[in-house]
């Protein structure tokens, strides 16, 4: 089964938020389950990301990858770690989704 470049980008973002977090929780790869919670999902996030690069430009895969990871790690510091975002964090953010939202909606960048 092939899944669409969507869905692997998906997988990418959410692998990439999962070892992330961990990377916290790995406390300088002092703890070995984290750390290799973190090695493994840093290595499914950038083996999708390379499969979604075979149909749709890199600049669209990199700026969805690093703009909605961004947004959802966020999230789980807020949730996991208590880690309250200020306004100007909030705006950032905000401004990282629109430029998303502009390079998919706008741009003349083309998947092949």
């Amino acid at each position: 089964m092939r899944l669409p470049p969507y869905a692997l980008l998906a997988i990418a973002i959410v692998a990439e938020v999962i070892a992330t977090s961990a990377l916290r929780a790995s406390a300088g790869f002092t703890r070995w389950l984290p750390a290799v919670v973190v090695v493994l999902g840093y290595g499914v996030s950038f083996y999708m990301l390379s499969l979604t690069l075979k149909s749709i430009p890199v600049g669209i895969v990199y700026a969805i990858w690093s703009g909605v990871g961004i947004v959802l790690i966020t999230l789980v510091a807020l949730v996991v770690y208590r880690q309250v975002p200020d306004l100007p964090a909030v705006a950032g953010l905000g401004l990282i989704v629109a430029g998303v939202v502009v390079l998919n909606l706008f741009s003349k960048m083309q998947a092949h």
